[in-house]
């Protein structure tokens, strides 16, 4: 395997991610930030944050799938989120855990960054996710 998951001792714990990943493979595959939108660019899930994870995530695992890789090759993924406040947090998750298993996301998560913005490239899209892998 390409990727070992780790959270050392003395960082903060329990957390739904891991800290640190380590890729040792010699292929990098980066998934451009993926949206809410069907193959034809059609938006799904207009103004529900859960719906809204779910697709951007499904389509991550199709840019993934695309290079050989999956969920489990992932050393990190990175959520921004529109008008982020602590509150949107369960619907946030709910959206991972609706797709984890069909997916293959692992548990714990890769490191995950969420970083709040004012808004993305379009009024209706409420998060965007890219994901970086390593394969051997």
């Amino acid at each position: 395997m390409a990727v070992q998951m780790l959270s050392p001792e003395g960082m903060m714990q329990p957390v739904p991610y891991n800290h640190v990943s380590i890729g040792t493979g010699t292929r990098h595959v980066h998934v451009a930030g993926q949206i809410a939108r069907d193959a034809e660019a059609k938006p799904v899930a207009t103004g529900d944050l859960t719906g809204q994870v779910e697709q951007a995530l499904r389509n991550t695992a199709r840019g993934l799938a695309g290079a050989g890789a999956v969920f489990t090759d992932v050393v990190r993924l990175r959520f921004f989120v529109t008008d982020w406040s602590p509150d949107k947090m369960d619907a946030f998750m709910a959206g991972i855990d609706n797709v984890a298993e069909e997916l293959g996301i692992p548990r714990p998560l890769p490191p995950v960054s969420l970083i709040g913005v004012d808004y993305l490239f379009e009024p209706d899209v409420l998060v965007e996710v890219e994901a970086f892998a390593v394969l051997d």
